[in-house]
């Protein structure tokens, strides 16, 4: 019976982290609409707040900073967004010549299965090339519908810079109720935190920024030597593709392949950007994101690989894009309490010396199994 009641605690305890998690999966899920544009405007804040507080030095009033940085914002997001949709709209005017060229890839298709399995495939008569011209026409049309899908909503893209402006309004005040969340803990301490929290995130967005614009220097300079039409366009959404990892680089080769397949008359081209796609993440893996970004986030891959499948099951793309910062988050407010610490040890990367400690470990349960 004793053994029974010093248990039952224990299940109390991993029960009401289900019950945690569950019901924090379900606030996921239904609060979509709303959440996903309050971590975008977060962010975009986090990102504009070294410019509001340069404006405040020079003693401009903070609304009127907080307006300055939203208008920029809305500028700066209005401006890419129209580059990205205009250059896919004149996507159709080169493949006026697709459907020829496709019928012709079929009849070679046909003609190699004919002498190789002695089997008429008759792709070529199943081609339906009206339908593939009536889809590119539709798709090129179709980012502004991806970008409020991104986001929930019209409404939840009115919200982003709505949120945006309110945070940089009220980041003081954010920054006195954790404070006082935190009232155990020495006030100054928790400010300090809370300062280098952001400049965390800071660096890391400013980082993956850095490394967006040299990917995309590279990109279209490689597309350009190859002759690809429309370089600046696929060498910039390749490098923003490259801010969802894993996922990103893939779709980021896979377009300007598609593209160069269809609208060039020899493999080499498809074949080549595959080649530089691989050498330029290749260089990205290993020399720019380790200097650029770092270590500023401080987590450790599995984690980030868990936290991208679950975010982008939760909320898409956006999940993807905001999952990590929001995990490197909360791995700071984690360790700021002795309660959340493990959580916080959880998320993190391994430091050298727990690598170290924990292969003196492995070592000497290795050294003890030798001996028996």
């Amino acid at each position: 019976m004793k053994t029974s009641a010093l248990q039952l605690p224990a299940y109390l305890k991993a029960l009401s982290v289900m019950v945690f998690i569950i019901v924090l999966v379900f606030f996921l899920v239904v609060g979509k609409s709303l959440l996903v544009p309050l971590f975008m405007g977060g962010f975009f804040a986090i990102l504009f707040t070294p410019l509001s507080i340069w404006l405040e030095s020079k003693k401009t009033p903070r609304i009127l900073s907080c307006i300055i940085s939203l208008l920029l914002m809305i500028a700066l997001v209005g401006g890419l967004l129209t580059f990205i949709i205009g250059n896919v709209a004149n996507f159709t005017k080169d493949f006026d010549d697709v459907s020829g060229k496709l019928v012709a890839y079929a009849v070679d298709i046909d003609a190699w299965v004919m002498d190789t399995f002695s089997y008429d495939a008759a792709i070529a008569e199943k081609a339906n090339t009206d339908y593939l011209k009536n889809l590119l026409t539709e798709n090129s049309s179709s980012i502004g519908d991806f970008a409020l899908k991104t986001v929930g909503s019209l409404t939840g893209l009115v919200l982003i810079p709505v949120f945006m402006f309110f945070f940089l309004l009220y980041r003081n005040h954010l920054t006195n109720v954790l404070i006082h969340i935190y009232k155990d803990k020495d006030p100054e301490l928790v400010k300090t935190r809370i300062v280098s929290l952001r400049k965390v995130i800071l660096n890391y967005i400013v980082g993956v920024v850095k490394v967006m614009g040299i990917l995309a220097i590279l990109n279209i300079t490689a597309f350009s030597l190859l002759g690809i039409k429309h370089a600046v366009f696929f060498g910039t959404l390749g490098a923003m593709l490259n801010i969802i990892p894993y996922v990103g680089p893939f779709f980021g080769a896979m377009l300007p392949m598609v593209y160069s397949f269809l609208t060039k008359d020899s493999l080499f081209y498809p074949v080549g950007v595959l080649v530089s796609y691989q050498v330029i993440q290749m260089i990205e893996g290993n020399f720019l994101t380790p200097k650029i970004v770092g270590g500023n986030v401080n987590l450790n891959a599995f984690i980030t690989f868990l936290g991208l499948i679950i975010g982008g099951t939760i909320w898409g793309v956006a999940g993807m894009i905001l999952i990590i910062p929001m995990m490197a988050i909360l791995r700071e407010i984690f360790d700021l309490s002795d309660s959340t610490r493990p959580f916080a040890l959880l998320l993190g990367e391994e430091k050298g010396e727990d690598k170290k400690e924990s292969m003196e470990e492995e070592s000497e349960e290795q050294h003890e199994k030798e001996n028996d």
